[in-house]
């Protein structure tokens, strides 16, 4: 019953982190001063200040990843 639960509990805790979502797309308009990246799909994102931001650059392909809500960018990828 315990190796169940153990078990049981590590695919609750890795589930978890699937959960978090990202979007991917090009870059249509960069702002690096107030840190918008803006997607040709319409979708503007704010990078907060403590997210590591890449060189961007427009008509590149870029992943970005969000928190659990989808609220908050927690990453950005080239």
């Amino acid at each position: 019953m315990k190796k169940f639960l153990l078990t049981a509990a590590s695919l609750a805790f890795m589930s978890g982190a699937a959960l978090a979502s990202s979007n991917n797309g090009v870059v249509m308009k960069f702002s690096p001063a107030s840190r918008v990246i803006t997607l040709e799909n319409g979708h503007s994102f704010t990078v907060p200040r403590d997210v590591a931001l890449p060189n961007v650059q427009i008509g590149e392909k870029v992943s970005i990843g969000l928190n659990d809500e989808g609220d908050k960018v927690t990453s950005v990828l080239r």
